[in-house]
């Protein structure tokens, strides 16, 4: 920015924070109502009991009705359930055997718990595991990985990106693998899970491991060159992995509501409410949705200038199935613009993802100024989130996220993403944040430019994404 731009910005920026004050005075009955409010809790409650809620199962369609409910009851105006047809995945056994050489000579076989991954299909594959460290493209180039199975970590180093799972894993095959085993970073013996694809069958059959495997998977694993990294190659295990799973037409749902003015414009708030089927999903996303059900409480007190639409959509782990299905029937441009809340309510400290929308950025900037509290802004963007949809097509957006200090997902995509390890004042401040945030976007004097798509594909390629988002067959056609 310019001296002279920056100069012109400091009186927008001071009469935002001025705005977002008179707001939260506006809203201070239904700000100080939530301090104290126990339904976020019931309704987590709630919806963790009901078990998986796996995208197209019966637990996301039992999900979807205590969803339609809050709405309901926190005031939202046409509460309605949209449905969408999806490929069901449900999950069978898996296996996976590794077969070495003993001193003596003897072939010995180890059987190892294993967790197929979301769209993994049906199948065995035999071959020797290779060691491909973090799983970046880099690392997997260093491998010779044809014919083989690929070993990789669920975190990346610090320093970097965050590389997705669905990159590593299409790289590996890409690259000539026959399957794919992803070891959890985490002690705890939780092999994590997630899809490999955005709503198809991938290619390959892949698995999820415990740490305390990975360990002796690695062992046995081709490194980088001989004796580097695991075994020498003679003492290679040779692995059988094998994966039962079916994929079938089914069924999942959008849930809506509706807050303010009947405009033509408005703003989006969304939030996914699926859950893998491994664990009560009350980190991801239980904690987001009942963010969002917190926060459309208090937007019902708003006297807010446009309208605002308020989703909880199906099928976010298995592709963002559900935002792309709104995305797809909404003229976008009558969306000012998005907040998606993927991760908040989970730890203390809130983050706001901008993806590449320095205006959004700046809606956050005057939220967090206004209240003094910290929210760590992100300008980086990534297709991993119900965002995706909508940013690519140009709409500005905030992924609403909390920080828990650690590298990676923690206890998400595990068993172990369960209530008890939810505080759920985290959930409640972030409402009242949340709120002040949309209310910020709906603003007349809050201008949120289109996202130039020359500009955003740049944004994509300075942060390395091109490669892995090929890899995971991301990368819109009308970028190249």
């Amino acid at each position: 920015m310019t001296d002279d731009a920056a100069d012109a910005a400091r009186p927008e920026a001071a009469a935002a924070v001025d705005r977002v004050r008179e707001r939260a005075d506006e809203l201070a009955p239904a700000l100080g109502a939530t301090w104290t409010d126990d339904d976020p809790w019931r309704f987590l409650t709630d919806l963790t009991a009901i078990g998986s809620r796996m995208a197209g199962s019966e637990g996301e369609r039992r999900a979807a009705g205590l969803v339609a409910d809050v709405f309901e009851r926190v005031g939202l105006a046409d509460v309605r359930t949209e449905p969408f047809d999806l490929p069901v995945w449900e999950r069978g056994s898996a296996s996976l055997d590794a077969t070495v050489s003993g001193r003596d000579g003897q072939p010995s076989t180890r059987s190892f718990g294993a967790l197929a991954l979301p769209y993994s299909p049906s199948g065995s594959v035999s071959g020797e595991l290779v060691d491909v460290g973090y799983g970046t493209p880099a690392e997997i180039d260093e491998r010779d990985v044809e014919g083989r199975i690929a070993v990789a970590s669920t975190t990346t180093p610090s320093g970097g990106r965050f590389v997705h799972r669905m990159e590593k894993f299409g790289y590996a095959i890409d690259a000539g693998a026959v399957g794919f085993v992803f070891v959890n970073h985490l002690d705890g013996q939780l092999p994590p899970t997630g899809s490999l694809t955005f709503g198809e069958e991938a290619e390959a059959v892949a698995v999820g491991v415990s740490k305390e495997t990975g360990a002796w998977l690695r062992e046995y694993a081709v490194g980088v060159e001989a004796g580097a990294v695991g075994a020498a190659k003679d003492d290679v295990a040779r692995a059988e992995l094998s994966v039962e799973a079916s994929t079938t037409p089914g069924e999942s749902r959008n849930v809506l509501g509706s807050t303010g003015p009947g405009t033509d414009e408005r703003v989006l708030l969304l939030a996914h409410y699926d859950a893998h089927d491994i664990a009560e999903g009350a980190l991801d996303n239980g904690c987001g949705i009942a963010t969002v059900a917190t926060a459309a409480d208090i937007l019902a007190d708003a006297d807010l200038p446009i309208g605002v639409d308020v989703v909880a959509v199906g099928a976010e782990e298995v592709g963002l199935l559900g935002a792309e299905h709104l995305a797809d029937r909404l003229d976008l441009d009558r969306v000012k613009g998005v907040v998606n809340v993927d991760g908040a309510g989970r730890f203390r400290d809130l983050v706001a993802l901008a993806h590449a929308s320095t205006a959004a950025a700046s809606v956050v900037e005057a939220v967090s100024t206004a209240t003094r509290q910290p929210i760590e802004v992100d300008a980086q963007p990534h297709p991993f989130s119900d965002q995706w949809p909508f940013v690519r097509r140009g709409v500005p957006a905030l992924q609403l996220h909390s920080d828990s200090g650690d590298r990676g997902r923690g206890w998400g995509h595990t068993h172990a993403d369960t209530r008890d390890k939810v505080d759920d004042r985290n959930v409640r401040e972030h409402a009242m944040l949340v709120a002040l945030l949309v209310a910020e976007f709906a603003a007349p004097e809050r201008d949120l430019p289109r996202l130039d798509r020359d500009e955003l594909a740049a944004a994509f390629r300075e942060a390395d994404f091109e490669t892995g988002m090929r890899a995971a067959d991301l990368w819109p056609a009308d970028w190249d």
